[in-house]
């Protein structure tokens, strides 16, 4: 996860320097929309390469003030990210399903980091460290949509279809995934509790 990861933020870091690599609807967005093509990239870059070192338990703990710097720089930039994908989501190719589609995965990725955040101020780091899960599962959408869509090409499929299909099957797979994690983690948890108690 965490090699796909760093290797997709590369790329995104990469188009905002490299102008000869946008494809041309992302060149039609930079001429458009320059300023939310910049902060999408850049904000949903640094966040998928933020993510995984953020969620790993030994680094977190070896490394806590680290940890927790890396958690404010990730929450901007998906905040500046996230705001920036809405605008975008309004304009994304194949029309109102993808328009839809990736509208709903910014506001559910803003809603679901703002979560985070606002269970770590509280002190709740167990409801923290859930919603983190929630969130970076949002954020590798845009490891799967770069999975999904060249295999859409490879197979064949119309563009249209495939990318409206894409525009969901990115991220709710994902989000299914965190919330088996969350209730894995959940049922340890409770196993172990009662294990606990019996200890004098």
């Amino acid at each position: 996860m965490t090699v796909l990861a760093l290797i997709i933020a590369a790329y995104a870091i990469a188009l905002l320097f490299v102008p000869g690599m946008r494809a041309p609807f992302l060149r039609e967005r930079f001429a458009t929309v320059p300023l939310a093509a910049f902060l999408h990239l850049g904000g949903a870059g640094l966040a998928l390469a933020i993510g995984p070192f953020q969620l790993n338990a030994r680094i977190r703990n070896r490394f806590l003030r680290v940890h927790r710097w890396m958690g404010r720089t990730y929450l901007i930039c998906v905040l500046l990210g996230g705001v920036a994908a809405l605008v975008l989501a309004t304009m994304s190719q194949a029309g109102l399903p993808t328009h839809v589609g990736f509208g709903l995965l910014a506001v559910l990725w803003l809603f679901a980091t703002g979560n985070a955040y606002r269970h770590i101020r509280a002190g709740d780091q167990v409801s923290h460290r859930r919603w983190m899960i929630r969130s970076y599962a949002l954020t590798f959408a845009a490891v799967t949509l770069r999975i999904y869509l060249p295999l859409s090409q490879v197979a064949g499929l119309p563009f249209d279809p495939a990318y409206q299909t894409i525009s969901w099957l990115c991220w709710v797979p994902n989000l299914i995934v965190a919330e088996w994690l969350i209730l894995r983690q959940r049922a340890v948890t409770t196993s172990a509790a009662p294990a606990e108690a019996l200890i004098p």
